[in-house]
């Protein structure tokens, strides 16, 4: 098939256009940069050029997460990618000759606007108000709406945190910080969270792609806080991290609070950040081992390939 992957330079692309032309498909890959080989455009402000043709499958991963928003502009800004961007790609397909067999978009669990929870389910009611969250709201709502007009079918990948070599965000700092010595542990660490690899994803999209619907991909593992920390530090020779109660933890996010005000730094742990450390969240992915037979690694067992390969890239 010819298939469209947007963000297919970024981390997870990487993996699904690796997948994809291991496979044998005809791969073309939309970028914010300029790359060899590779169409450009900024969806934030632009319509792209798509000029191929048309495609039997489009795959949109491009987007904007891992930051924290500090300013009105830096909010704004995840509305332009990934609200405004999912606009802008629709425009352009409209413009080639068909449309797609089916359009793929890869979203967040953090539309549900959670901080805390077991096992949420696909049919969680959709309550986030942050600026990540309801931008990818209303990127998928601009997907439905649009295939539903267009006779394409619609997948909707809600993603935890995906791991792998080279991940951005929260698990880079943590590895970071343990490879320095500078992390410690909040309370008995039991608090869980739903990982999956980025491998696995990339070798799941695909087969979604083809049935269509929402669904969610974990590990099916959902270790804990202290597991994690404790098999980066093994794999990386470092001492086990040290803990401090959880009630000093969230006096130094009320601190972090105050400081965050007069200095601009992601280093500073706020009440936000704290209250992730110390609240479980994990969500139910019995749909797609239903319907595809997902049956992925637990991130742990895999701790040395991806722990490894990103504090190399990253120190």
């Amino acid at each position: 098939m010819r298939i469209l992957v947007t963000g297919g330079h970024g981390f997870l692309g990487r993996f699904l256009v690796a997948h994809l032309r291991s496979t044998g498909h005809e791969v073309h890959v939309l970028g914010h940069s300029a790359r060899p080989n590779s169409l450009t455009a900024d969806l934030r402000g632009t319509v792209p050029d798509l000029p191929h043709g048309s495609y039997d499958e489009v795959y949109h991963l491009a987007g904007k997460a891992h930051v924290v928003p500090r300013t009105p502009s830096d909010a704004q800004d995840f509305h332009a990618v990934n609200y405004h961007g999912t606009q802008h790609l629709l425009a352009g397909i409209d413009r080639l000759a068909s449309v797609p067999q089916s359009f793929v978009l890869a979203s967040t669990v953090a539309v549900y606007g959670q901080d805390s929870g077991e096992y949420l389910t696909e049919d969680t009611p959709r309550e986030a108000a942050d600026p990540y969250g309801l931008s990818k709201r209303l990127a998928e709502d601009a997907v439905f709406e649009w295939g539903d007009s267009r006779g394409v079918r619609i997948t909707i990948v809600r993603l935890p945190l995906v791991v792998g070599p080279g991940a951005p965000g929260n698990l880079r700092s943590i590895i970071d910080a343990i490879n320095l010595g500078r992390y410690a542990g909040i309370g008995k660490g039991d608090a869980r969270r739903s990982m999956v690899l980025a491998v696995d994803v990339a070798t799941a999209l695909p087969a979604l792609s083809a049935i269509g619907g929402v669904y969610h991909l974990t590990d099916g593992h959902h270790p804990s806080l202290s597991e994690i920390a404790n098999a980066i530090a093994r794999t990386l020779n470092r001492p086990q991290p040290p803990r401090i109660p959880q009630l000093l933890g969230h006096m130094i996010g009320r601190v972090g609070d105050l400081l965050s005000r007069v200095i601009d730094s992601e280093r500073i742990p706020t009440s936000p950040m704290i209250r992730k450390l110390t609240s479980t969240l994990t969500f139910d992915d019995s749909r797609a081992r239903g319907c595809i037979g997902w049956s992925p690694t637990p991130v742990l067992m895999d701790v040395h390939n991806w722990c490894t390969v990103t504090t190399r890239t990253t120190s």
